[in-house]
């Protein structure tokens, strides 16, 4: 994933993917906005579950030329043609999984708020780095990827960083200069008319 020429959207499905109607919904919105990489990401832990999902899911991302990558399942990616896996615990696991799945695969890493664990995780072999949360939420230890955090990154170091967590259009005006992708998720599925709304939130983007 090489840095691109402006931010970019980067797609992660809801919790709950395999909910009636989804498929038309995340159909919608691939087809309203360009849409850079798909994240797999589930609630459940059940395995067959999982992988129903996965296939569904690869089938409708790949026609559009859309990489599919998965939350933290990485003896899946292989298993099931998958692009990728995004990892959610810093850069601790990065240099194993690069050196399980190969240098083509994608692995990104979710680094919270931490420059260190960012440089890390792009030493160890990280396709991409995301922050966040990068608006204002209550979940989770509250801190926040500020704006100063994703301006060093961008002037410091080449590998893509993506923005995630609590976006809006506030958040988006104010990142958008200094990221590469913005992660939505949450922020369109649990609207009404998901393509509509991530139409409004990326149309300002430079």
């Amino acid at each position: 994933m090489p840095p691109p020429d402006r931010a970019q959207v980067y797609l992660v499905t809801p919790p709950d993917p395999d909910r009636d109607g989804f498929d038309a919904r995340l159909a919608s919105v691939l087809d309203a906005v360009p849409v850079a990489c798909l994240r797999l990401r589930l609630a459940s832990q059940d395995e067959d579950r999982i992988i129903r999902s996965a296939d569904r899911l690869r089938d409708l991302v790949h026609a559009r030329d859309i990489p599919l990558v998965i939350d933290s399942h990485v003896g899946l990616v292989e298993r099931l043609g998958l692009d990728g896996v995004h990892l959610t615990d810093g850069a601790r696991s990065v240099r194993k999984v690069r050196k399980t799945l190969g240098d083509d695969a994608i692995v990104g890493a979710h680094c919270g708020a931490s420059r260190h664990d960012g440089i890390t995780a792009g030493e160890s072999g990280a396709d991409y780095v995301a922050f966040g949360p990068a608006g204002t939420t209550a979940l989770g230890t509250g801190e926040r990827a500020t704006r100063d955090l994703f301006a060093w990154w961008s002037e410091m170091i080449e590998i893509p960083v993506v923005a995630e967590g609590a976006l809006d259009a506030a958040v988006i005006a104010e990142l958008d200069s200094v990221t590469d992708f913005f992660a939505f998720g949450d922020e369109i599925w649990q609207t009404e008319d998901p393509a509509a709304t991530l139409r409004r939130l990326v149309s300002e983007l430079g």
